[in-house]
């Protein structure tokens, strides 16, 4: 079996058990994923088995357009601006034929409720326009498609005779200009035939963020202005020139229209933002994942958010009454995450780090976990929840968990939920990102991770999360009785195991 029909029957597999699931659980029928799995993880005390729900991606397109058969210049801009790179607006100018109806000024109402499906519903052009030589008259116009030889049918002539119209339908001359076209039909025009045009993009605040084809780079900053032009909001399209820095998680952009300004507001579930686009890292194609999280989450539970960026994990944490501990390498992210926290009026509630994954699990949170796991009672709810959102590399950072913690271990209920994203091209995706997670934690993890998809980021290549408590035999490691053994030969410490050393 080839591997696109594995990731397709491993997709229908676990969407199959996960609306099975939501069937048996709930007569309500918009019971949603996130708080199904919080009231299996409430009941049996865990995470529960391998689920896979499928997010919807939020990000801007321009579709393809359908081929008009019937008239195939009606919706054509000028064939004279093929291979236009600098945009010319009146060059997109044309004049085409179109079907029409003269009609009285005082009935036009009622002949556009009665032929509602034969009048011309495209936006930006008027169903109903002057008749220069009759200012008592206007001409309707119908649609060429449900038009086509310019002639009603019988049911319809019929109703025109009791309007008191003429059904003859006459030819009238529809101009058209660069304001009447879509994006995709103005980009289709100008570029090298058979070749793609469509272009998907991202909304960041008022920032249109490209991904462009090496074919369509001649034309970027003609396509910049035109999305520009036809999406209102939107004063500045920047294109993507490498890949993103595995460091930082940003990448570098050309500006290809409008202001060269990437300091930007955006609004995610209902809270606001402040970002440098150019510095830090933002995918408004997340906001689903990051509400899904933060839903799992309940008052009083401790979110450690190991590479925070901004603060789309940390801050609705907070909102949430939640305690917050958020991380990120990146200087410019740690001062925006500062930034938003004040903005949100939680920075009471969030302690940020600027520091190394590492360094953050194996100081502040290996402190709070010590601090806080001995001292929980049977009766406490509290949950620690621990976020690794670097799809690239989170996994390679799960071995900090082994012996992370010296001591008895802590009840069941109480061991920290580890949250892990990454990236995979297997043809199981999800078996791919649960073997890698349990070659770095040591011990498997079969029956205990859930596992969701969150986008697909290529062809054949998915984001997912993976999602478990650390068993308490890879996050504890048991004191040694430190008297029975010379101070030089001591190798029980709370530093992690990589670290210990024999001295000699």
């Amino acid at each position: 079996m080839n591997n696109f029909s594995s990731r397709t029957l491993w997709r229908l597999e676990h969407c199959a058990r996960l609306l099975k699931t939501n069937h048996s659980r709930t007569a309500a029928s918009n019971t949603s994923f996130p708080a199904v799995w919080m009231l299996l993880a409430q009941h049996s005390g865990r995470i529960p088995g391998p689920f896979v729900v499928v997010k919807k991606s939020t990000y801007f397109t321009m579709p393809e357009t359908v081929e008009d058969k019937t008239n195939p210049e009606l919706y054509l801009p000028h064939p004279g601006v093929r291979g236009m790179t600098v945009l010319d607006r009146e060059a997109f100018k044309r004049t085409v034929l179109v079907p029409a109806l003269k009609v009285k000024k005082e009935i036009v109402h009622h002949v556009l409720k009665s032929l509602k499906q034969s009048v011309l519903q495209r936006p930006g052009l008027k169903r109903v326009v002057e008749d220069p030589e009759d200012e008592d008259s206007r001409f309707v116009i119908l649609d060429p498609h449900k038009v086509p030889e310019f002639s009603l049918g019988e049911a319809e002539q019929q109703v025109l005779r009791q309007l008191s119209v003429h059904p003859e339908v006459c030819r009238y001359q529809l101009e058209l200009s660069y304001e009447n076209f879509k994006s995709e039909e103005i980009l289709r025009a100008v570029l090298p035939q058979g070749q793609e045009v469509t272009s998907g993009f991202s909304r960041v605040g008022h920032i249109a963020h490209l991904n462009l084809r090496d074919h369509q780079l001649p034309y970027r900053h003609l396509i910049g202005q035109v999305i520009m032009d036809k999406n209102p909001g939107i004063t500045c399209v920047v294109n993507k020139t490498n890949i993103i820095d595995s460091t930082y998680r940003n990448f570098e952009m050309e500006v290809l229209a409008g202001e060269n300004n990437l300091v930007t507001k955006v609004k995610e579930n209902n809270i606001s933002y402040e970002l440098d686009f150019s510095k830090v890292y933002w995918n408004p194609r997340l906001s689903t994942e990051h509400g899904r999280i933060v839903e799992l989450l309940r008052a009083g539970d401790v979110l450690f958010d190991v590479f925070a960026g901004v603060g789309p994990f940390a801050i609705p944490a907070a909102k949430r009454s939640c305690r917050v501990f958020a991380n990120d390498l990146n200087p410019d992210s740690y001062s925006w995450l500062l930034h938003n926290c004040r903005l949100n009026k939680v920075d009471t509630k969030v302690r940020a780090f600027n520091m190394d994954g590492r360094d953050f699990l194996r100081g502040p949170v290996r402190e709070e976990l010590s601090k806080e796991l001995p001292l929980l009672k049977e009766e406490q709810k509290t949950a620690f929840h621990v976020v690794m959102n670097l799809p690239a590399l989170a996994v390679e950072f799960l071995d900090v968990f082994r012996h992370l913690l010296v001591g008895e271990p802590c009840g069941p209920a109480a061991l920290p939920t580890v949250h892990c994203y990454g990236f995979s091209k297997h043809s199981d995706p999800a078996r791919d990102i649960q073997e890698r997670a349990e070659a770095a934690l040591g011990t498997s993890l079969a029956g205990r991770c859930s596992t969701v998809l969150v986008r697909n980021v290529a062809p054949n290549k998915e984001m997912l999360c993976l999602s478990f408590q650390i068993p308490a035999d890879v996050l504890y490691k048991r004191p040694c009785p430190d008297e029975a053994k010379p101070a030089s030969k001591r190798l029980c410490t709370s530093q992690d195991s990589s670290e210990e050393k024999v001295l000699s």
